[in-house]
């Protein structure tokens, strides 16, 4: 028999071949590699498939795996291109590929536009269990619901559970910055964004939750400005913000790029932070602990972020009921030396 499947060479190792190898029927290797339930199979028979399984090489394939399970174990995530893949997203994808894992589901990641393809021909290849994905339209989700995608979430443009905790968790980023910036002594902020229209959604969302913090704590009106990346461009906003009726004291960066950009715009002027403006960043990527001064900023706990989005989507595959209890707080303070 192992001559026999041998011979198959290059290629894909089947069921039939396990079969063959162990002496049983294909039915026996279905029911021992799905764990079937209530089927009275002895502990050595299902050894020797698991065995011979693992000789051969074998992985059922998707279909199999679908038609076995009643439905596919692909979790897909459409990844805009114009994401930063920065460390602190990057460990988050691996941490949900991992706690979805746990499940029995494969997260499968997929850079897409509609620029670049329409997303019926990225979903429809894989048949996936669940959609993920930042920007989607009410046709194309209603289009993968009706060909059979059990759970299809839109960040940025649906009202679920897992999207209201995603927009509290910009919430708590941006209090926690004007808290830091305020309980420093500034009253003048202002919010510095990048200029990039495709993180448009992700901007206003925090430029929105600044807004409120500031209101909530009695501020004036923050100043909204777009951080050019070139230093030249960076220091003649500072030079802006230095020479209105209320100077800016404290800047709310988007991101820990925006905030290195404005350090360096800083020197450019022969100024530095905190003494002429505070600065705070978000994610805490490696530099920012490098920078001079080291950057203060708030770092996101990647992992309880995924896990916590997984028991979401995993629930909601189960067809159970939504905790009613809050998402994890998983933001924090990193207090270094730019406040």
């Amino acid at each position: 028999m192992g001559n026999e499947v041998a011979d198959r060479s290059g290629q894909r190792v089947t069921a039939a071949d396990v079969a063959r190898a162990a002496g049983v029927s294909r039915a026996t290797v279905s029911y021992v590699l799905n764990d079937t339930p209530h089927q009275k199979i002895p502990a050595a028979t299902r050894d020797r498939v698991r065995e011979a399984a693992a000789r051969l090489g074998y992985a059922p394939s998707a279909a199999a795996r679908t038609l076995s399970r009643g439905r596919s174990d692909v979790v897909l995530y459409l990844l805009p291109p114009h994401l930063r893949l920065n460390t602190q997203f990057g460990d988050m994808l691996e941490h949900l590929s991992a706690a979805l894992a746990e499940a029995g589901l494969t997260l499968v990641i997929h850079p897409w536009s509609r620029d670049l393809r329409p997303v019926t021909a990225i979903w429809s290849a894989l048949s996936p269990v669940a959609v993920l994905a930042q920007h989607l339209d009410v046709d194309e989700v209603r289009s993968m619901h009706d060909a059979g995608v059990q759970l299809v979430h839109s960040t940025f443009t649906a009202g679920d559970a897992l999207s209201r905790w995603v927009h509290n968790v910009q919430d708590d980023i941006c209090r926690q910055q004007v808290e830091a910036l305020a309980a420093a002594g500034h009253r003048q902020l202002a919010y510095g964004m990048p200029e990039d229209d495709r993180l448009r959604s992700e901007i206003e969302l925090r430029r929105d939750g600044v807004l409120r913090a500031c209101a909530d704590l009695g501020l004036p009106r923050p100043v909204i400005s777009a951080i050019p990346t070139e230093v030249e461009g960076a220091a003649a906003i500072i030079d802006g913000w230095r020479a209105a009726r209320r100077p800016v004291t404290g800047l709310c960066a988007y991101d820990d790029p925006t905030a290195l950009t404005m350090l360096a715009a800083l020197r450019d002027r022969g100024l530095a932070a905190p003494g002429d403006l505070a600065v705070i960043g978000v994610y805490d990527i490696p530099t920012a602990r490098l920078a001079q001064p080291p950057l203060t900023t708030i770092a996101i706990d990647s992992q309880a972020q995924a896990r916590h989005a997984a028991s979401v989507l995993i629930r909601q595959l189960d067809g159970k009921p939504a905790l009613r209890r809050p998402g994890p707080h998983v933001t924090r303070l990193v207090a270094r030396d730019t406040i």
